[in-house]
């Protein structure tokens, strides 16, 4: 048996619906700033439960155009989570930001016991990471942002639909950026992302700066990017999004399968599972004792694990000048060593969950 990890052949292997409604839409040639673009930000903006939902060009420029509509200038210091995904570290860099990082826990999210220890005076936003579809305890986040009066953006890139005592991903602080890239849980074709956020003066920020900061045709009343989303991609936002919640679930039911199988292997150990939390398993990830022998050893029978992120951002060379060393971020880098990532989308059957599972026991056994 085999257990692939991309299932997009799957999910796109049956959407004769699709290609008939692209195929309207090539023909308005209303390609820029669309129709459908426009009817894809107000379902996005529905669905999370927020006033406005802006369509940038990809999860990376939902963050960095957060924070510039936010007053992140060169040289202010942005507090993130040293295990993230360089894409987080990058929106920050791209504007002159300085990052800062602060470790994760268990739940592969920030900290916040330890967000106060980095505040400096130059300290002015911080982004937390709501990573693997787990999120970061907004609710002892927001009040250290008020105390100090810092800006947050929340990268809610992989947890659409992941929430806290039923508040979701992205609702917390003045804006939420989301991916759509093609492995995330809701996806278009290529890369895309969105913003959503309640306050008006952002969303009309946020809407000049992804587009050149054009407020028509002939008037720029600020320096701004070229971020739109493609309108292509909106029309398949527009045929996926009533599957998201539907997706979501069987996820969670999926991850509920492999705990169960999991939990009774004595050098696997399954991550903190909280009640108040809707984790939405972007990512099913668990600690493995001789993790990349038992990853080596799934490959060989044809089960495509993966690790998220063997060298944690903190320590990669680009960002060499920030004088971080290793050790720094002991809980990141324990991850680093020891947590494996199975498939877990909502495409697997029962019987190929509980192939890993087996080979998994027959690894250790």
């Amino acid at each position: 048996m085999k257990v692939r990890y991309s299932y997009l052949p799957q999910q796109f292997g049956n959407c004769d619906d699709l290609w008939v409604s692209l195929k309207k839409f090539v023909e308005t040639g209303d390609f820029t700033l669309g129709k459908p673009l426009k009817e894809f930000e107000e379902k996005f903006a529905e669905l999370i439960g927020t006033k406005y939902a802006v369509g940038v060009n990809s999860g990376t420029d939902a963050i960095k155009l957060s924070l510039v509509a936010n007053g992140i200038q060169p040289g202010d210091e942005v507090i993130t989570a040293a295990n993230t995904f360089v894409a987080t570290v990058g929106a920050i860099c791209e504007i002159g930001a300085v990052p800062v990082f602060v470790d994760c826990d268990d739940t592969f999210c920030m900290d916040t016991f330890k967000v106060e220890e980095v505040i400096t005076e130059k300290t002015k936003a911080i982004v937390p990471v709501h990573f693997s579809g787990y999120m970061t305890d907004m609710r002892k986040l927001i009040p250290i942002s008020e105390k100090y009066d810092l800006v947050v953006v929340e990268d809610a890139c992989q947890s659409i639909l992941g929430s806290i005592e039923g508040k979701k991903a992205g609702t917390w602080a003045s804006t939420g950026a989301f991916s759509l890239h093609p492995l995330k849980n809701l996806n278009v074709w290529s890369d895309g992302g969105i913003i959503v956020t309640s306050n008006d003066e952002l969303n009309n920020q946020l809407r000049l700066l992804r587009n050149h900061g054009l407020e028509n045709r002939n008037t720029v009343s600020i320096m701004g990017f070229n971020s739109r989303l493609d309108t292509l991609q909106a029309v398949v936002g527009n045929w996926l999004i009533p599957k998201t919640e539907e997706i979501a679930s069987q996820r969670i039911a999926n991850a509920k399968r492999y705990d169960v199988g999991l939990s009774n292997i004595d050098q696997i150990r399954i991550p903190p599972r909280l009640e108040e939390y809707r984790i939405v398993y972007h990512l099913y990830m668990v600690f493995a004792e001789e993790r990349d022998r038992l990853l080596a050893f799934l490959k060989d029978n044809a089960i495509e694990a993966k690790i998220h992120y063997p060298i944690p951002i903190y320590r990669q060379k680009a960002l060499k000048y920030l004088n971080y060393k290793a050790g720094d971020f002991p809980v990141t880098d324990s991850h680093a060593d020891n947590l494996i990532s199975f498939p877990c989308d909502q495409h697997l059957e029962n019987e190929q969950i509980d192939f890993v599972i087996e080979k998994v026991k027959e690894f250790y056994s």
